[in-house]
């Protein structure tokens, strides 16, 4: 008797489809839970198959990406993907306990070891309320233009190694001192090296 009972449980479990691998074609990502079209194995093609990420996170895997994709209930046409990827985008040689964001066209962030935070990008657009930044050893930027559309405050020192140009009607507000190891040119005159009408005549020297 339970020779028979080991027989249909096999039989059931071959007649019910297992996961299986599929290739992504194409990415609905407009309504509250995204969809996928993919072709898997025997031409067998999937339509509207629902697309579940991690709440917190959601992309729209390219085409070509490589699906995992399991049938609810043993049915193809219930499936679901619960996994994508992609080994032509993917960033390779990660260091254990590294994490990454990263697209098709190259922009990545990869939380690297030794507590350091790796942004790379054409252009770097931020839209919050507040940004904090704790970095206890220091915070680059690697960009020929670094722009604020409202107020910069420093606590500490503003060094301009190359030079430091002020444009604008704000002007410049300055608590406490201010070192020019350089020069300062303001409307075209040099802080340095400018001279003045004397009151009786004359022309005052430059400033030392």
């Amino acid at each position: 008797m339970w020779h028979e009972v080991d027989q249909r449980i096999r039989r059931a479990l071959n007649e019910a489809r297992q996961g299986f691998r599929a290739v992504i074609t194409r990415v609905d990502s407009a309504g509250g839970v995204q969809t996928a079209q993919a072709d898997a194995l025997a031409g067998e093609q999937l339509q509207d198959t629902e697309l579940f990420q991690h709440y917190g996170y959601t992309s729209n895997p390219p085409p070509g990406s490589m699906a995992m994709v399991l049938p609810l209930g043993g049915r193809s046409s219930h499936s679901v993907v619960l996994a994508t990827e992609h080994g032509s985008y993917r960033l390779q040689a990660l260091q254990p306990g590294e994490v990454a964001l990263y697209s098709d066209e190259g922009s990545k962030i990869v939380l690297k070891r030794g507590k350091i935070i790796a942004v790379s990008c054409d252009t770097f657009q931020l839209d919050c309320q507040r940004l904090q930044v704790n970095a206890s050893s220091q915070a680059s930027f690697s960009t020929p233009l670094l722009q604020t559309s409202q107020q910069l405050v420093a606590e500490g020192r503003i060094s301009g190694n190359g030079g430091l140009a002020i444009q604008g009607g704000g002007g410049a507000q300055v608590r406490g001192d201010v070192v020019v190891a350089g020069d300062v040119t303001a409307d075209g005159k040099s802080l340095r090296n400018h001279t003045h009408n004397g009151d009786s005549g004359g022309v005052t020297s430059p400033p030392r």
